[in-house]
């Protein structure tokens, strides 16, 4: 097995995972949870998808890993508090998804990796930063895959504490944020996974549900029993050894994905 790769790409850190053959691949980005794994080192580690000829580059979110303040998650959870949407969640999507085409350059001039389409996945709030990508840009993908995701911001605000205070400003970025009401240009896109743990959030559940069937034939829902909403044990900052729901969602991460892999040139 080869070693991961670790280092910034346009200020972005990342964790690199090379096929195990030599030579260009195929390239797959991950954006990882806020839960645990909530860092790109143990988002690798809980889903290495090792069994695939591709490169597998897991890109850092915002004040994650590398980029946590003072070495912890409690500068998050302060902006989470003041406010959930609006200082949160809507800022971190929005920074990892302008920082993709930077890193994607950056990571295609240092590592043998194919300039065709790639694959993006991700993880709860990763997964909306792959899911933005989708619907709102013209990178070329040729598969996506989320799990346990957050398809409509609105969910991911009622998981916490209080009713939230929308604004006109507010409500026009939680709509935007609703990846169900884009469907049919994500599936215009890619074909796409949707990763539901049974035992996750049932807000969250539904609209996995409500995804797949607004996606149509495009779009495969693999369920995983007893998985929660996390991935890997806390504080999930660190690589672990992987879990055995996560290997359930490992297993069909890498079916999928393969499946989708252009050939190799």
């Amino acid at each position: 097995m080869n070693s991961p790769i670790t280092g910034t790409a346009a200020g972005v850190p990342f964790t690199a995972l090379p096929p195990a053959d030599e030579g260009f691949a195929p390239l797959i980005v991950t954006w990882h949870m806020l839960d645990a794994p909530r860092s790109d080192a143990a988002f690798a580690a809980a889903l290495p998808m090792n069994d695939l000829p591709a490169w597998r580059v897991h890109l850092g979110m915002p004040m994650c890993g590398a980029r946590m303040v003072d070495g912890s998650t409690d500068a998050i959870v302060e902006l989470a508090r003041e406010d959930a949407l609006m200082s949160f969640l809507h800022p971190f999507v929005r920074q990892a998804s302008e920082e993709f085409p930077a890193a994607l350059e950056s990571i295609r001039a240092r590592l043998p990796v194919d300039d065709g389409p790639v694959g993006v996945l991700g993880g709860s709030l990763g997964g909306a930063v792959a899911l933005r990508i989708l619907a709102d840009t013209d990178t070329p993908v040729f598969a996506g895959a989320v799990v346990n995701a957050a398809i409509r911001m609105r969910s991911a605000v009622d998981l916490f504490p209080g009713d939230y205070p929308y604004d006109a400003e507010s409500a026009e970025i939680a709509a935007d944020l609703d990846f169900v009401t884009k469907a049919g240009r994500i599936a215009d896109r890619a074909p796409l996974l949707v990763v539901s743990g049974e035992r996750d959030h049932p807000a969250l559940r539904a609209d996995a549900l409500d995804l797949v069937d607004a996606a149509g034939q495009r779009a495969e829902l693999l369920s995983i029993p007893e998985l929660a909403h996390p991935l890997a044990e806390e504080p999930g900052i660190e690589p672990a050894p992987q879990q055995p729901l996560a290997r359930e969602v490992d297993l069909g991460l890498t079916a999928w994905f393969r499946r989708h892999l252009p050939e190799r040139g």
